[in-house]
């Protein structure tokens, strides 16, 4: 409990020295003399990987887990039409990731979110197909109804002390049956052309230049170029309150190869088709929550009634409050998630979002989160939705059963969360 504490108060620490410096300027020479910069260039490599393979050990086993299939598929993994593919199927997967993991830190779980996502998509059917109601209308009366979802939910969770296990349990049985009443059984659609632009849509091309969208490319350059601006001057202003425990030879090859990929990941989009629009939406969601989790008093306080949820009522936090909120960013997200995975099907169809609560929850634990709660990261949860993903992908294309991919899946979230457990005890 002490150590958890400790790095509450570390980060909270963090983040105020980070604000503080925000209204100020920070320069080179500043830096260059600061002892600390010196001390992480001490520590070498071996030590800093050791320290923070939590954080690492995902992004590399990513990277060894698309070398394997792009090898075994001779070369298909990486062909542009399969990453298009590849990040359409696997969009509402890490929208959901980025609630699940605000859940899962703060010690709770949601499993009702599958159902969630098919009564969405059967409720934007009935109001789109039926009803004949307005795309956009409808679409906002089912983020609203997801954020009510969530609440119902979360109300029983943080204010009953219901375990959450048992409410998103009969969330899932409860959603599963009223989408089944609302499509009476029956698939729904098709949608209208603007409503499916969320999910199979790309951003529009501003330079004609023939098949190839130099926009795209350009997009992912301006991207990576934000990127290693961001993080550098994360590190300058680290490096002023002597924070930086990072190599700099590392931190630099780091943000590098991020910027390559970035780069070259966006030219063989821009080769097919483009930057589909809801990789957009996936960005600015994975920016926001970022943002949240490590620069505001609410991300601090989900992550410090996550750690120790009496520590954190007796520093004056209203954890229930905390607790209902995150229920009821699941739902929005959720409903979200919804809409676009019926805009991709163009239909709505009772069997929709089956499994998604898995896929969802397995990708959080992949990515770094605790099953103790207090412990995850944006950027890990992302990560361990795309290793799901390529792993999906990638057995799909080998030709191996579904039988199979489940068993294997299974076993990775099993590692994952051994590695978590031993790490903990150890």
């Amino acid at each position: 409990m002490a150590n958890k504490l400790a790095t509450a108060d570390s980060a909270g620490i963090a983040s105020e020295a980070v604000s503080e410096i925000t209204s100020g300027t920070t320069s080179m020479k500043d830096v260059k003399n600061i002892p600390a910069e010196q001390d992480a260039q001490g520590k070498g490599y071996g030590s800093f990987l050791k320290n923070n393979m939590r954080e690492y050990g995902m992004l590399m086993s990513l990277i060894a887990i698309m070398a394997f299939f792009q090898v075994m598929t001779d070369g298909t993994l990486m062909q542009p039409l399969n990453l298009t593919n590849l990040v359409l199927q696997n969009s509402y997967i890490v929208i959901m990731a980025l609630g699940m993991l605000m859940v899962i830190v703060a010690g709770h779980i949601d499993l009702s979110v599958g159902s969630v996502v098919g009564f969405i998509g059967a409720l934007a059917a009935v109001l789109i197909v039926n009803y004949n109601m307005n795309f956009m209308l409808a679409a906002l009366i089912c983020l609203v109804a997801g954020a009510i979802i969530g609440a119902a939910q979360g109300y029983f969770v943080a204010f009953f002390r219901i375990p959450a296990f048992i409410v998103t349990l009969a969330g899932m049985l409860v959603f599963k049956g009223l989408t089944l009443a609302l499509l009476q059984g029956q698939s729904v659609g098709p949608f209208p052309d603007g409503f499916q632009r969320l999910s199979s849509g790309f951003i529009p091309e501003l330079i004609e230049t023939g098949e190839f969208r130099v926009t795209s490319l350009v997009v992912g350059v301006i991207v990576a170029a934000i990127l290693i601006f961001v993080k550098l001057r994360s590190r300058l202003k680290q490096a002023r309150y002597g924070m930086v425990d990072e190599p700099y030879q590392f931190f630099f090859l780091k943000n590098a190869v991020f910027a390559a990929v970035i780069v070259y990941f966006s030219y063989l989009l821009a080769s097919y088709k483009g930057m589909p629009n809801v990789l957009i939406v996936m960005f600015v969601l994975m920016v926001a929550y970022t943002f949240i989790a490590n620069r505001t008093v609410l991300g601090r306080r989900v992550y410090a009634v996550g750690g120790n949820e009496k520590a954190a009522r007796l520093s004056g936090i209203k954890t229930e409050r905390v607790s209902f909120y995150t229920f009821v960013n699941m739902g929005m997200l959720a409903a979200l998630a919804g809409l676009i995975f019926a805009a991709r099907l163009n239909t709505a169809t009772p069997k929709a979002g089956t499994g998604f609560e898995l896929d969802v929850i397995a990708a959080c634990f992949i990515g770094g989160a605790s099953a103790s709660g207090g412990v995850g990261k944006v950027m890990g949860a992302v990560i361990g939705a795309f290793v799901m993903g390529v792993m999906n992908n990638g057995m799909s294309i080998m030709g191996i059963g579904i039988d199979y991919q489940q068993v294997i899946k299974g076993l990775v979230l099993l590692a994952a969360v051994f590695v978590d457990v031993y790490n903990k005890n150890k």
